[in-house]
């Protein structure tokens, strides 16, 4: 029974409300569960994280997580944030472990671990220890015929290499120069300048969005020498061009701030920077996200934005309340940010 959560907040157990949607109804889950004895959110015994030991509450998120990997159609993914925690003085790595264990019980794979790197992580006191600067995003998947729409994720940074055409004239000079260098023949000095000029001119002509440029005597052969097409241009030829098409290349790494909470009463808010952007990557208009730990409702508001139907779950009724007003406040504000 889908309608009665369709394109709302609901206040309830995760997994309860999980169980009453059907099966292979959701085309995407983006959720980030509570951390493991990081914060208090004030729900009694039902709380996640909470739990006395680690296998206890990574239990309970695999209870979860099987849920969702019911309800999430064949083309569908799953995406879960997590963080870590210290315990006698070294990382738990429970994300892993979580990750771990849902590839050895669920008919699932894992797409990416998506990292965020925060740009403002909170400081630490502890002299013997780096700053943790990043979360990882893991993105599950039923069937190799998940939505995944690359041309849309970090679009803005495709927009960034278009303007940044002209600087490919500054490292066509560097490979004139890296020509002159190399101990190549004049025939091969003067195939390989007009095979650059060639390259060169088609970045500025929008048929390749850069290249990359192989000189025998400067650059090393590929893959330690072992054989191939490419090493056999270096070798006879004296060079090899890579022309990269498309996009600027789109990497499992995304840089974002921790959100600002000062107007948002809940303590642990993902960006709705990267949400958007995996929405945008994972799924299509119309389609149905679904956040079972739903907290401030940043995946619906993102959902809502890029025009997509949501569901979210959250057993705070408070945080219910301030997802519900987010939502009611998204037509008004502009907080898409690219």
């Amino acid at each position: 029974m889908l309608q009665p959560y369709l394109n709302k907040i609901t206040q309830g157990n995760s997994l309860d409300i999980l169980q009453q949607l059907p099966p292979q109804s959701i085309d995407l889950v983006v959720t980030s569960p509570p951390y493991f004895q990081q914060r208090n959110y004030g729900n009694g015994l039902d709380e996640i994280g909470q739990e006395t030991s680690e296998q206890a509450y990574l239990d309970r998120l695999l209870a979860i997580f099987r849920e969702c990997v019911r309800v999430t159609k064949d083309t569908g993914a799953i995406v879960f944030n997590l963080g870590d925690k210290y315990k006698n003085g070294g990382l738990q790595l429970i994300p892993f472990k979580f990750a771990l264990q849902v590839l050895a019980q669920e008919q699932v794979f894992l797409v990416n671990q998506l990292t965020w790197n925060k740009l403002n992580p909170t400081p630490r006191q502890d002299k013997r220890k780096l700053v943790q600067a990043t979360e990882p995003f893991f993105v599950f998947a039923k069937t190799k015929r998940y939505t995944f729409n690359v041309d849309d994720f970090l679009q803005h940074l495709d927009v960034l290499n278009k303007k940044q055409r002209k600087a490919s004239s500054g490292i066509g000079k560097k490979y004139y120069q890296l020509i002159e260098e190399a101990g190549l023949s004049e025939i091969e000095k003067e195939n390989a300048k007009k095979a650059l000029d060639e390259a060169i001119q088609a970045v500025f002509r929008g048929e390749i969005s850069s290249f990359r440029m192989k000189i025998r005597g400067i650059h090393k052969l590929a893959y330690g020498g072992q054989a191939g097409g490419r090493n056999n241009q270096i070798l006879n030829n004296g060079f090899s061009i890579i022309k990269i098409t498309g996009n600027k290349l789109k990497k499992d790494i995304i840089e974002s701030p921790v959100e600002n909470t000062k107007d948002n009463q809940h303590t642990a808010v993902y960006p709705l920077y990267i949400i958007q952007e995996l929405i945008k990557l994972l799924s299509n208009q119309g389609d149905i996200v679904v956040d079972p730990f739903n907290g401030s409702g940043t995946t619906c508001v993102a959902a809502k934005i890029l025009h997509r139907q949501y569901i979210g779950i959250d057993i705070n009724s408070d945080y219910v309340e301030l997802a519900r007003r987010r939502l009611a406040e998204t037509d008004r504000k502009q907080e898409l940010i690219f």
